[in-house]
């Protein structure tokens, strides 16, 4: 190689930061010295078709992008952008139980009607078949809602059921593992994500239309586990135990599990969606190769439209490659309502379930054969799509700052990754090329026996979890009304929420228990400004 065109140390660096193999960094220099865009290179990622490096950028956007999202190194003030955590989009709007319910700032005024529009469907009460209001019907016939808000009100998190609050925004999943080559084969050609329970599909839905009993009830029981943080203070964890009560149609499988699901935020869907999937796949180190004993894994899952094999990122164990498939699967599992992606106008009831199957649905042959067709999925994906990030809050605060430092000592930045910028060719404007602040990195980790759920889901083995966001975590109390955190809403606050992570989160989880108390609320300040 020429002495003037030898790679320096800090450009091997570089390329080993973005995830780059040996063929793909001498693309990188090459094309950095002719000043030439990047080749797509896919010979080195684990999934076909995705470049090893992004193909949406130019060198030139490529080194401004790795400079905006390079870790910090000074913790005495907040960096720039960073109270814009979600880009341009980012709401200024006043901080009230609405706050996760605004628009991005960025769409046009002709966006801002469709936005209500889907507004409108998201809040839409269905209600079950025959009914006189024909576009309205189809509700069931078993079913967890009536309505998207109703398990995402107000756009927030979901919690479990609490005293006399109901377990709308919070059901079981039903899953088996292969019990078959056949079965096996299927999962490993990802056809299948798993099985379902099969006399109760793959949901537990506790309504039904009238004239049917619902599938059975939630039923949760707590322990009380004490854990002693550095300077003696203790702080009590609740174990749950979950059952199933009141079974409408005998047992279930004896290999079906049960895995208690809380509802999500919607803020930031639309850009987690187009972060490019190199830049999630770059993160991923499954045989941890580093040694830092964190070891993420992407979920390559397959696209319901395409058949394609492709990136998942939505859902607690990443099984979801897109806002659009993730809405149509709550339609018909939560709702009971068949959708052009999903048309089963009887939701989730089996063969075993004849009452259900003799109900009546609400297809109406003027309207299209589902009772959501595409109209309603256009408008329910574009306001899924659209809901903003709040701004950050108290970014320049000396306990912030040092609850940020501490946030990076200690190790939570290694799976909470705090930045990424979007694609450059999103097809929405909106969404385009933003720096965004979601803190996390979108991949699979083994979270512990603790946390483990036992359900396979895809690739997630029973004790492995997507990387949750964080951004809007400090509003929780202000739009949900409650600080119940984690999958299944275990822990009542963040102190808590952290003191549960196990496997690759147990050294953060240490050293967090290790800080002293004014160390521990500094950390907790910073995620509460998000």
């Amino acid at each position: 190689m020429r002495r003037d065109l030898k790679p320096s140390r800090r450009m091997r660096a570089d390329a080993r930061a973005f995830g780059l193999p040996g063929q793909a960094f001498g693309l990188m220099l090459a094309a950095s010295i002719a000043g030439t865009a990047l080749p797509s290179a896919a010979d080195d990622t684990p999934l076909p078709g995705v470049p090893a490096i992004r193909d949406d950028l130019t060198p030139k956007d490529l080194a401004r992008v790795k400079a905006v999202t390079a870790p910090p190194t000074d913790f005495s003030k907040s960096e720039s952008f960073e109270l814009m955590q979600g880009g341009a989009g980012t709401s200024k709007k006043r901080i009230n139980q609405d706050a996760f319910s605004q628009s991005s700032a960025n769409i046009t005024f002709e966006e801002e009607g469709t936005f209500k529009l889907g507004n409108g469907l998201f809040r839409k009460l269905w209600v079950s078949a025959p009914s006189s209001t024909q576009a309205s019907d189809g509700l069931g016939p078993v079913f967890n809602a009536r309505a998207c808000q109703s398990c995402h009100l107000k756009d927030g998190r979901g919690h479990p059921p609490e005293g006399a609050a109901d377990a709308t925004s919070m059901f079981f999943r039903l899953a088996r593992d292969a019990e078959s080559d056949a079965e096996r084969a299927t999962l490993a050609e990802h056809a299948a994500l798993n099985f379902p329970d099969p006399v109760y599909g793959s949901q537990l839905q506790d309504l039904a239309v009238p004239g049917l009993v619902a599938e059975g009830k939630m039923a949760i029981t707590y322990t009380e586990e004490p854990v002693t943080l550095a300077g003696g203070e203790t702080v009590s964890l609740r174990r749950p135990t979950y059952t199933v009560a009141n079974l409408s149609h005998g047992p279930m499988h004896a290999g079906t599990t049960l895995s208690p699901r809380v509802t999500p935020a919607m803020i930031g869907l639309g850009l987690v969606e187009q972060i490019h999937p190199s830049d999630i796949l770059a993160l991923a180190d499954p045989d941890d190769r580093d040694g830092d004993g964190i070891s993420g894994r992407p979920s390559l899952v397959r696209d319901g439209k395409s058949g394609e094999l492709t990136l998942g990122r939505f859902g607690w164990k990443a099984q979801t490659p897109s806002i659009r498939e993730q809405s149509a699967d709550a339609f018909a599992g939560d709702l009971g309502i068949s959708t052009p992606e999903v048309p089963r106008a009887y939701g989730d009831c089996t063969a075993a379930q004849t009452d259900c199957l003799a109900m009546p649905t609400g297809v109406q042959e003027r309207l299209g054969d589902t009772e959501a067709p595409d109209p309603v999925m256009d408008l329910v994906t574009f306001y899924s799509q659209n809901l903003a990030v709040p701004a950050r809050r108290d970014i320049d605060d000396p306990t912030v700052l040092k609850g940020k430092e501490l946030f990076h000592a200690i190790g939570c930045a290694a799976c909470h990754t705090p930045k990424f910028v979007t694609r450059r060719d999103a097809p929405n404007k909106a969404q385009r090329f933003q720096l965004i602040w979601p803190h996390s990195d979108f991949l699979l980790h083994d979270m512990g026996e603790g946390l483990a759920d036992g359900q396979r889901v895809g690739e997630a083995s029973g004790s492995e979890w997507r990387t949750p966001p964080l951004w809007g975590i400090g509003l929780t109390q202000t739009v949900s009304g409650h600080t119940f955190f984690l999958h299944d809403g275990r822990a009542r606050n963040l102190t808590e929420a952290i003191l549960w992570h196990g496997g690759e989160g147990q050294a953060a989880r240490d050293r967090f228990a290790d800080l002293d108390r004014a160390d521990r609320e500094a950390l907790l300040r910073f995620l509460e400004s998000r």
